[in-house]
């Protein structure tokens, strides 16, 4: 049942189809609505292609629909198809050699982010309301910054991946994407479950000076926007600036196993941040290994070189500082949970800038890439929820922002984006 193209529509979906929300609904939280899934969540009938033709050849028809999949569609939302995704969850670039790119809406001759490009897509095209994704090391939250849209990474464990193939289950989330925050926050009421609550002021917003330093536009424009809109609703005393590389390197003593020395001589790095970005690649690379290192070994898959390259590299991982890892984890999450506390939102650039052309040479998408992950890597270890806002356009590309809360405090997050944005729309 593997398709060999992509249906039209910006190359966003691989296949289309109806899934009516529950018969027994009535007017229901999410009625109206119409949502995509990425290519890894089980649907009943479906196969699941996980992005590549030879996966889908290998597995049989589902015979069940993910639970995250079954809570949308019981909350009045309609199902219109599964979208696009990058080859085995395995890149945040969105270019798949077997499916096509799917179009960035916001700019068509730059990649539209991965692996959830397809969903990303649709949402941004005006194709859906809003869509799913998983988000591992960046999924969710890098196509939506490409793409100018909402991305929504939850905090880990908090959404069921049940139905839903692994790529690393100690960092493997399941997010979404909406263009309207009222959207972005029905959806995650779904998903999270989230119960009527006294809603919560912000205590402080933490910026990242350092992590904005390694933007490769100007900085500040960015920054004063969001400080702007922050202060106007709740005042100036309850910014802060932090430089978040020296207080993660003074309070996570594990990050030691993974310094490099070569990154620590480099302008442009956060040696700390560089360090949990090695720590989340190996642990990456290990727990994929376990998921699917038995079936490349069998089946030797067609994978596109990038991604070949990633895929045999991970197979290739030993347990060797695993448990570090894990500890890492650990230790990051009370570091940063003392920092924030419990209405704290600390902000950082979602990627280090707009996004790349299509096509970029490999060794210069790959530095863009390690100065992405140190980024993206705060959240993935540990564990934290975290939004990633647009905030306009530089010189015609979109450009946005992340807002990071500490972990079970999605529905703080969420409330506060809605906030944010809304004043940022009157201002």
């Amino acid at each position: 049942m593997a398709m060999s193209s992509p249906v039209a529509g910006y190359g966003a979906f691989m296949e289309k189809f109806t899934l009516p929300p529950d018969p027994s609904s009535q007017k229901l939280p999410l009625t109206g609505l119409t949502f995509a899934v990425k290519d890894i969540f089980d649907v009943k009938g479906h196969v699941t292609g996980f992005g590549n033709p030879d996966w889908a050849r290998t597995h049989l028809v589902a015979t069940s629909t993910a639970p995250a999949v079954l809570s949308v569609l019981k909350a009045g939302a309609t199902c219109v198809g599964t979208t696009v995704m990058d080859e085995m969850a395995y890149s945040i670039d969105g270019e798949n050699i077997h499916y096509g790119t799917p179009t960035n809406p916001r700019a068509a001759d730059r990649v539209p982010g991965g692996s959830s490009s397809g969903s990303a897509v649709a949402v941004g095209a005006n194709l859906v309301d809003f869509s799913l994704g998983t988000d591992t090391g960046g999924s969710v939250r890098v196509p939506a910054s490409y793409c100018g849209i909402l991305g929504f990474r939850p905090s880990h464990g908090i959404v069921s991946t049940s139905g839903v193939i692994p790529m690393a289950h100690s960092l493997d989330t399941v997010g979404w994407f909406a263009r309207e925050p009222v959207i972005l926050k029905q959806v995650g009421e779904i998903l999270l479950q989230l119960q009527a609550d006294t809603p919560r002021t912000l205590s402080q917003l933490i910026v990242a000076e350092d992590c904005f330093n390694l933007l490769n536009i100007p900085s500040h424009p960015l920054i004063e926007k969001l400080v702007g809109a922050v202060e106007k609703l709740y005042g100036s005393e309850k910014i802060r600036y932090t430089s978040l590389g020296n207080f993660v390197g003074a309070e996570v003593p594990s990050l030691k196993h993974f310094m490099d020395s070569n990154a620590s001589k480099q302008e442009d790095n956060i040696p700390s941040l560089a360090a949990l970005s090695i720590a989340r690649r190996l642990l990456q690379r290990y727990e994929f290994k376990n998921n699917h290192g038995e079936w490349v070994h069998a089946v030797k898959p067609n994978l596109g070189p990038l991604i070949a390259e990633r895929v045999w590299k991970a197979l290739k991982t030993t347990d060797e500082n695993i448990d570090v890892c894990y500890s890492l984890k650990n230790e990051l999450c009370s570091a940063l949970s003392d920092l924030l506390g419990d209405f704290g939102i600390l902000a950082m650039p979602t990627v280090p800038g707009p996004p790349p052309k299509l096509r970029t040479e490999p060794t210069t998408l790959e530095v863009f890439c390690e100065k992405a992950f140190c980024l993206l890597s705060v959240a993935g270890m540990s564990g934290f929820c975290q939004a990633s806002i647009p905030l306009g356009m530089h010189e015609g590309l979109p450009i946005a922002v992340s807002l990071v809360a500490k972990h079970g405090s999605d529905g703080f997050l969420l409330n506060f984006v809605e906030i944010l944005l809304k004043n940022l729309k009157l201002s």
